[in-house]
């Protein structure tokens, strides 16, 4: 049975509640961040081969599209389906929630299987991925941030990578702490052996399976890996365009990302995105567990249940509450709704302001 929680405490799940109260009366640890200045001396330089390779990869997947729907078998759709699925939960799942916040751990199982995920997904070795997003949320929307959104939608969602980073990205980049990283076997072996795992987990196996399992045309194998391939790209660059422009903010309107639920319905769960900066730690990455929007949550919920997932951490309901009313926009749900006249929870002052016509009186 949960323990009940302080107004301030955090759950981690399958462990013990830590209230927060008792590290107030801590001495704070002084710290020294210095944010980047938003202005400094840059020099855009594109990166033609990455200009080229994107451009080539696009018209590839456009063909692949039109080969998947016109050509294809169903085998082949399902197999591209689950590919997707699973190269996206190595992201999520995996690069995101685990490596990246350590919004909880997994045993080695657990981690090695993520670790080929998202060696599917071909964003990045593990290592590289963590460290550009943990200098994304620690200076969001300055030049440290590798894909600022005040540079516009598509810097924001694919221009980045076309483009040498700015010198505050790589000058940041230094100073954030990988040394937990460095201490991971597995993010180590798959940093030192990338170039060899990523044409055989993004491309070959995905190609040879229908090829083989099912006799679909090798054409269509290679193009259907290939429109996998670019569609999860674009689906994982939504979440840094578009759910930092578009979608309300509940927990903190000071801050660009916003709640997405189609970015989530595409990212397996990654849209709730102002929840998710204002609690970075928080394994769901969302405040409500509704699998239905949040596939990788339900996903690490599956090996919790084995016990390869453990720690999970989730923000209390009485912390996200404080939060947004403190800095939300006050879009999120209240716990005050009524049902109607004479709920419970409509106050009398309520019931004073409204006015009722062709009144009766009964007897």
């Amino acid at each position: 049975m949960m323990a009940q929680a302080s107004p301030t405490s955090v759950f981690l799940a399958g462990a013990d509640v830590i209230s927060v109260e008792n590290l107030k009366n801590q001495p704070a640890p002084v710290r020294q961040i210095q944010r980047p200045r938003q202005r400094s001396q840059y020099t855009l330089k594109i990166v033609w081969r990455n200009v080229i390779a994107f451009t080539i990869l696009h018209l590839l997947a456009v063909y692949g599209f039109y080969r998947v729907m016109f050509y294809s078998k169903i085998q082949t759709i399902l197999f591209t389906l689950l590919t997707g699925y699973l190269g996206g939960v190595g992201i999520t799942a995996g690069a995101h929630r685990l490596w990246a916040h350590r919004s909880y751990k997994a045993k080695w199982p657990l981690r090695l299987i993520l670790m080929f995920f998202q060696t599917m997904a071909f964003q990045n070795h593990i290592y590289e991925w963590v460290r550009d997003h943990r200098v994304h949320h620690k200076f969001t929307d300055t030049d440290a941030d590798p894909h600022n959104s005040k540079r516009g939608f598509f810097f924001s969602h694919m221009g980045w990578l076309m483009l040498r980073k700015h010198n505050d990205v790589m000058d940041k980049g230094k100073s954030v702490d990988m040394s937990d990283m460095e201490k991971d076997p597995v993010v180590m072996w798959q940093k030192k052996y990338y170039e060899l795992l990523v044409p055989i987990c993004t491309f070959i196996l995905p190609t040879l399976v229908p090829y083989y399992a099912w006799n679909e045309t090798f054409a269509t194998s290679f193009s259907a890996a290939i429109f996998r391939y670019v569609l999860s790209l674009n689906f994982t660059w939504l979440v840094n365009s578009a759910a930092h422009i578009w979608g309300m903010k509940p927990y903190d309107k000071n801050i660009s990302a916003a709640e997405n639920h189609s970015v989530a319905v595409l990212t397996y769960g990654e849209g709730f995105h102002n929840y998710h900066h204002a609690f970075p730690w928080d394994y769901k990455a969302a405040e409500l567990g509704n699998y239905s929007l949040n596939w990788s949550t339900a996903f690490i919920d599956l090996f919790a249940k084995i016990g390869w997932a453990y720690d999970m951490k989730i923000a209390t309901h009485e912390i996200v509450a404080q939060r947004a009313k403190r800095t939300g926009d006050g879009s999120r749900f209240s716990e005050n709704e009524v049902w109607g006249w004479d709920d419970q929870d409509m106050t009398d002052e309520d019931k004073s302001l409204v006015r009722i016509i062709n009144a009766q009186k009964h007897e």
